[in-house]
């Protein structure tokens, strides 16, 4: 080995494994996830474009469908606290629909009253609260401004609440009339209405949580044609400041980014290099097979060590970072 990889030690490699749990179910699947991390990220350094997408639907999916299911447990005992406001068919516009036996067309309120419809809403409202710091923060990794992104969120939810709510209204109108009971129609509504906001809020998504890196490369490039057009000194000025705004929050995502895969993939080769330190010590090894692990625990020994000194970088770099924010 070579004197730089001699700079660090096994008990430095060691000192990098997070501890396992001492319950041994626990511990048997947080074995699988340190594996499917090392898996991941390697994928991640061959296909950045297409790891970076994946990883954004995966976590976008998951989070929907999971406040999705708590909207369903939330519509299927939440009506009972209001039974008493469910006094028959109540709301806007109140549209007889023939086709379905003069049950109403409603977008605000419900045929069954205004305790179905209140109940409804809280659901898709604490959805919703639970749904968008999810996103902002894991899916989205957004370091925009929090209050700005609330505000479009909610607007963009008022929004999607009235075009779902005009779906459901006609859905709901043949379902009452054909005598579905209310914990298949709660699901069938969770689903019907939950799987179209899913759909649309992927692009509102796409608009309040923008890619940091792709606004950088926009505000630059607009930054650039304006000084080359020889443009107004206050446009130029305006362009400067948008760029390195966005500049400033594509360096800190990235660095974030980098620090959070180096601090797994440190931890996954410091694993590899000890469970082939543990398979050369069989004692069934032939003496061949003894001096192909020796190379192996050499090459394991130094990809950790390198892993080591690039997560001291990317921590180093990610703490410069925080500091001047």
């Amino acid at each position: 080995m070579s004197d730089e990889v001699k700079e660090l030690t096994v008990e430095d490699i060691k000192g990098q494994i997070k501890p396992l749990s001492e319950n041994a179910f626990v511990r048997f699947f947080q074995k699988i996830w340190r594996w499917w991390l090392g898996v991941w990220y390697g994928f991640c350094d061959k296909k950045p474009k297409l790891s970076a997408l994946v990883y954004k639907v995966f976590f976008f999916v998951v989070f929907s469908m999971s406040v999705t299911i708590w909207q369903f447990i939330v519509m299927t005992f939440l009506p009972y606290a209001f039974a008493s406001l469910n006094n028959g068919a109540v709301g806007w516009p109140m549209i007889p629909l023939e086709a379905a036996g003069g049950k109403n067309f409603i977008i605000f309120g419900d045929e069954q009253g205004w305790g179905y419809f209140i109940a409804f809403e809280i659901a898709v409202f604490t959805a919703q609260c639970i749904n968008f710091p999810l996103q902002r923060n894991i899916t989205y990794r957004s370091h925009g401004n929090p209050w700005f992104q609330a505000m479009w969120y909610f607007i963009g939810w008022v929004l999607v609440s009235v075009a779902t709510n005009a779906l459901w209204g006609v859905c709901n109108a043949f379902l009452l009339h054909w005598g579905s009971p209310d914990v298949v129609n709660g699901l069938l509504k969770t689903v019907l209405t939950g799987g179209v906001s899913m759909v649309i809020f992927f692009f509102i998504f796409l608009v309040i949580f923008p890619d940091n890196d792709k606004m950088a490369k926009s505000a630059r490039k607009e930054y650039d044609k304006l000084v080359a057009a020889n443009a107004p000194a206050e446009k130029v000025s305006k362009a400067e400041a948008k760029m390195k705004l966005w500049e400033d929050k594509a360096l800190k995502s990235n660095a974030e980014k980098e620090y959070v895969k180096a601090k797994s993939q440190v931890n996954s080769k410091a694993m590899s290099y000890f469970a082939t330190v543990k398979a050369s010590e069989d004692p069934k090894l032939t003496e061949e097979q003894k001096a192909e692990y020796a190379l192996k625990i050499e090459k394991k020994f130094e990809e950790a060590v390198e892993a080591i000194k690039i997560k001291e970088e990317k921590e180093e770099a990610f703490n410069a970072v925080k500091a001047t924010a």
